[in-house]
This record gives structure tokens, sequence and C-alpha cells, in this order.
């Protein structure tokens, strides 16, 4: 498999000595003379020194003929254009983009790029395990719309306890779809009758959130 790294910082220097190690054919792109110098002393001539933008320097790093093109810079926009690019003037199969800025995200997925990485969302995730329990967790995004996994932990004072799925009035745009109970994950059914302690898996939009934040945790306790 070729993969086309673009973006010589740390995320694209590891995830290309990663995948030379594999076994796999690998050419990365990085415009600042400097860094490309200094990469290619250490993992050799794989690397490019040009600006992963321009379409005809793509096409002599090979995107023609690229499976996967990787947007790994520190620019949004940069990454953004790049997989533009390799899927619609060099029809690579698959682009995957490094977004920085959560509310980026959308406009990436309407625009085609086929898998977005988000260390920003992925460290949220990790610190919202924290988060008092009157918050819904957002566990991932999914690769396509705007929908995402998200998680609430039902404690005591919970008005979902003892309800059964069936008599949650559920939002147009949101499934409930699964809970956690005692470690064990199993389908939630329309008989399955919530306790405390549970953790319920649903999908939805953003814009079910209040919705389902009410029916799953309630108000927060007012201070």
């Amino acid at each position: 498999m070729f993969v086309l790294v673009v973006g010589g910082g740390k995320v694209g220097y590891y995830l290309t000595k990663e995948l030379i190690e594999s076994g796999h054919e690998v050419a990365l792109m990085e415009k600042d003379r400097g860094r490309a110098d200094q990469i290619s002393d250490e993992i050799g001539s794989v690397v490019i020194s040009q600006d992963g933008c321009e379409g005809k320097y793509l096409r002599e790093a090979g995107a023609n003929r690229a499976d996967i093109v990787a947007a790994v810079t520190g620019d949004d926009e940069d990454n953004l254009v790049i997989c533009q690019m390799a899927k619609h003037h060099f029809d690579v199969p698959r682009t995957i983009a490094r977004v920085n800025n959560p509310k980026n995200e959308r406009l990436f997925r309407h625009l085609g790029v086929d898998e977005i990485i988000s260390p920003t969302r992925m460290i949220l995730g990790s610190i919202e395990q924290d988060i008092p329990v009157h918050e819904l967790l957002h566990l991932a995004a999914l690769g396509v719309g705007e929908l995402e996994i998200i998680e609430a932990h039902l404690q005591p004072g919970s008005p979902a306890i003892g309800r059964v799925a069936l008599d949650l009035t559920v939002p147009q745009g949101c499934s409930l779809f699964g809970v956690i109970r005692e470690g064990i994950p199993t389908p939630l059914r329309t008989d399955t009758v919530l306790q405390a302690g549970d953790k319920v898996i649903a999908i939805g939009r953003p814009d079910c959130e209040v919705h389902l934040r009410e029916q799953l945790i309630g108000a927060p306790d007012e201070e």
C-alpha cells in the first residue's frame, strides 16, 4: 500500500516511521526545507521538500497512485485543501485529515474527507470521563453527517430510572441503542428497565442533547 503523508511535524514524522517499519511504501511531504532535511537525515529519501497544497507537487509526490493521502499538518485549512485535491484531482480512494479545531469537523465531512482525526476531541473525550454526572459524554464522532455517539451515566435521581426504553421520549434524529450494566454491554430493548448505574449509549445529532439530558440525566443540582 502506498501512503502519501503531508506534514512533517511530530505526527507526520512518527506516522511515516511506523508505516515504513510496517512495510508500506510511504512518501512524506514537508514544505519547510530545514525540517525536511532533518527528517530525511533520519528516515531517508522518502521525504519531499514541497508544499502539499500545490497540485503539481502532489502529482510529483505520487498522489495519482496513492492508496491513502493523510494530511496531518498543523493547519486545518491546508489539510482540507490537500484532501480536496487528493480526492477530486487525483481520485485517491481514501483521504485522512487532522482537524485541530472541532468546529471544522462538520465542514470536513460535508466536503467528503473520508476520515477525520481530531486530537482536541480525543483529549476532550478523556477529560469528560471526570465531568460531573449531570453532563453527557461524547464518546466519538461518526464519519458521516453530524452524528455522535453519546453516553449518559444514570445516577440516583435520574428521571429514566425504573422506566423502560419505550417510555422515554427520544427526539427525532436520535436513537438509544445500548446499555452497559456492571461492565457488560447489551442491546437496549423496548422492555429493558433502566437502573441506577446504567450507562445508556445513544447516537444522535448535537441538537438532540438538551432533550437527551432532560430524559436521562435530569436537571443539575443548583448550588
